[in-house]
């Protein structure tokens, strides 16, 4: 089939401009639009379970009302995410923020008490904003419970949380799980520490396996969406091993294949591992997630209402 050309003009939306990179079918442009075009049918599939996977600096980079959107729209019914994206999702949720970095020197940011995620700045003030309101929610939640697994923790902790945009308020409103396999890796792990020194207050990171395998289990199909690589991409592939793997997944990384690391695996690749099954519907888009995932969940939202 030839390659079509594509074409843009001043009054296209998002779908028309992704539809014109279906059409040329090739490249990044055909790999974006496959990526649209499964997204929009996990969403529309009633019997299909949507993980979604957060690794990398999503919430700070500016992904946190679409995140937030997808659960209240009923989108996504799971979330496996880094302890960083939670940690940064609360920093919001308190009053803290995020800042557009203005190319100070590093050694400059910390005299000032600033921390940098490539151009994004976090103030040590807005972090002691963090530490002082979760381990008040600590307290309260130790006083229910000696012993508690890492998505009930997050459950409990959502429903304290009041911002209609904080992601993890917004799954505990929807009764949507949050599994955070790595959350000890982050700023509410050294807190998580810190209050466990004088609380007896125990989190089983083992315990969140019996809910996951039962939600895989009793789903009919599994559909994911894994944004960044790292241990939440695999956490989402590995928990669907033990029915065959996922039947539908898109995944959009930053990361490259060369080096054998799973972040830059293509999801072919987990054919061979069972965590997807044979036959099922993938694609790989190598990009930046902040850029890539808003237009296809724009053009996937637009097909839908179309549709």
């Amino acid at each position: 089939m030839k390659v079509s050309q594509i074409n843009v003009d001043k009054n296209m939306k998002v779908l028309d401009l992704l539809e014109q990179f279906d059409n040329s079918g090739v490249l990044g442009a055909g790999r974006v639009a496959r990526a649209c075009n499964i997204l929009a049918d996990m969403i529309e599939d009633d019997e299909m379970s949507v993980f979604l996977s957060l690794g990398g600096p999503l919430i700070p980079g500016g992904m946190r009302n679409i995140v937030t959107k997808m659960l209240n729209e009923g989108h996504i019914d799971l979330i496996v995410s880094s302890g960083a994206n939670i940690t940064h999702d609360l920093v919001e949720a308190f009053g803290g923020g995020h800042y557009r970095h203005e190319g100070k020197d590093d050694e400059e940011l910390n005299e000032e008490g600033i921390g940098r995620i490539a151009d994004i700045n976090v103030g040590s003030d807005d972090f002691t904003v963090f530490e002082n309101e979760i381990i008040k929610i600590f307290e309260r939640i130790s006083k229910e419970h000696k012993i508690i697994s890492i998505q009930e923790l997050l459950h409990e902790i959502g429903l304290m949380v009041d911002d209609e945009n904080s992601f993890v308020a917004a799954a505990a409103r929807n009764n949507i799980p949050i599994f955070a396999p790595g959350l000890i890796d982050s700023m509410m792990g050294l807190q998580l520490w810190i209050f466990s020194q004088d609380h007896d207050f125990v989190v089983d990171a083992v315990a969140d396996m019996h809910y996951l395998s039962d939600i895989v289990f009793e789903s009919e199909r599994v559909g994911a969406i894994l944004l960044g690589g790292g241990l939440t991409k695999h956490y989402t592939l590995a928990s669907n091993v033990i029915k065959g793997g996922l039947d539908s997944a898109i995944q959009i990384t930053m990361d490259r294949p060369e080096a054998g690391s799973l972040g830059g695996a293509p999801l072919e690749e987990a054919k061979s591992w069972a965590k997807a099954r044979c036959g099922s519907n993938l694609a790989s888009v190598v990009g930046d997630v902040t850029v890539i995932f808003p237009l296809i969940y724009a053009a996937a939202l637009d097909k839908l209402c179309g549709d």
